[in-house]
């Protein structure tokens, strides 16, 4: 009902954006657990020709981000996907808000787009991809009260991925796991994606969080680790890299990109859904060209 009440307000500002006498601006706010996502409307005193038809469509596609993200939280999000607790409803009812939102792609050059790169956090992702199966696998072999998933997000920059899980053991003992990826542009929508490493962070623990029960054992387990030699000691702190090349590579589709929603598809179609978490860059000039490898 909150949820409801909240959309409201913010259909009828964008509604009231379409008079050629408004000046206002009106923004969609929605919470996304760690973050807040807005989007705006606005409409000049002025309006160019044109401007209705553009307002009408901006203000539809700005309905349906706000519309997605609600799907996501009324679901569960990840990590009622990650669990295997999201119903079927509930996955069509975002994959047709996904197929929505898409529908109203603002950038008709993804892969070349400054938006691209960037600190984004995961929201969503079909049942093929490689991040499911290996979370899943992950939480398969470990019980959930033993171990959770706190987080999942990706690095894109200059032309590399980073996709990194973080986890946390008994409430206390924190890791976390990245996988390297290099990609190819191979046109305005199509990428390339190669794994190229692995990396096991060693966990970092919180002492006052430790069971009374363990602390016993996880004084034993410093003090053998104080003794290793500096070589192995090394090794460990800077964590365990497990080499990828040639090991697995994907077709991706950039099938939505704005300043605040990256959507992805493999080659079955399956869509990933992220979020930015840090500023958006300034957008580049719609006369750059880029050249793509075939």
């Amino acid at each position: 009902m909150a949820a409801i009440l909240h959309i409201i307000p913010s259909f009828t500002g964008v509604c009231n954006s379409l008079k050629p006498d408004n000046g206002r601006i009106y923004h969609f706010r929605v919470s996304t657990g760690s973050k807040r996502i807005s989007a705006r409307s606005w409409a000049g005193a002025e309006p160019a020709v044109g401007a209705p038809a553009f307002q009408m469509r901006e203000m539809e596609r700005l309905a349906a981000k706000e519309a997605l993200i609600l799907a996501f939280q009324n679901s569960g999000g990840y990590k009622a996907l990650v669990a295997g607790k999201i119903t079927n409803e509930q996955k069509i009812d975002v994959t047709e808000r996904i197929s929505s939102l898409e529908r109203l792609n603002p950038t008709p050059r993804p892969t070349s787009s400054p938006y691209l790169d960037g600190q984004w956090n995961f929201l969503w992702w079909g049942s093929g991809t490689p991040l499911l199966f290996a979370t899943r696998y992950l939480f398969e072999i470990i019980p959930s009260d033993l171990a959770s998933l706190s987080e999942l997000d990706a690095l894109i920059k200059d032309g590399f991925g980073y996709a990194t899980a973080y986890l946390k053991f008994l409430n206390s003992i924190e890791s976390k796991v990245t996988v390297k990826t290099k990609f190819t542009v191979e046109g305005p929508i199509r990428l390339r994606e190669e794994y190229v490493e692995g990396l096991l962070e060693p966990p970092s623990v919180g002492e006052q969080a430790i069971p009374e029960q363990l602390k016993g054992a996880y004084g034993q387990a410093s003090g053998t680790l104080q003794r290793l030699p500096d070589s192995i000691k090394d090794a460990v702190s800077n964590g365990l890299k497990i080499p990828l090349s040639g090991t697995f590579q994907r077709m991706i589709m950039v099938s939505y990109l704005d300043e605040e929603i990256l959507i992805l598809r493999n080659v079955n179609g399956e869509p990933e859904v992220l979020s930015r978490q840090d500023a958006p860059p300034s957008p580049i000039s719609p006369d750059r060209i880029d050249e793509y490898e075939s």
